[in-house]
């Protein structure tokens, strides 16, 4: 049996879903049915959702499963997102001022700061 497929090979249309069969009594339904929103992945996309949810949703875990850095994950991720049709959430702000930055990395190089002190602050 073939998986269902939601957008159209040619023009990447959302397909509609008319008719419906039972194997085991073999009614058939007929009318306009909706597909759910996973429908609208790609293969690649749908992919990247089952790895996701293997891992969790972290987003380290994914990195380190499917080889590929953190932003590569956090565009794939985007992209599903805006695929199932939701916004992506705006990036959060900077807790630490660039300023801030800047003498957390001088403290570091002068010895003051740990390195997971340095992280510890820089995370805010």
């Amino acid at each position: 049996m073939n998986p269902v497929i939601g957008l159209c090979p040619i023009c990447r249309s959302n397909l509609e879903v008319t008719r419906l069969h039972c194997r085991n009594c073999d009614t058939a339904l007929e009318g306009h049915f909706a597909l759910g929103r996973l429908y609208h992945l790609n293969k690649e996309q749908l992919e990247f959702v089952e790895t996701f949810i293997r891992c969790e949703g972290k987003i380290t875990r994914v990195e380190q499963e499917i080889g590929m850095s953190y932003p590569a994950v956090r565009a794939r991720l985007n992209d599903v997102i805006r695929a199932l049709g939701y916004e992506v959430g705006e990036t959060e702000k900077e807790s630490v001022s660039e300023e801030s930055r800047r003498s957390i990395l001088e403290d570091i190089a002068e010895g003051r700061l740990s390195a997971e002190e340095a992280v510890d602050l820089l995370r805010g």
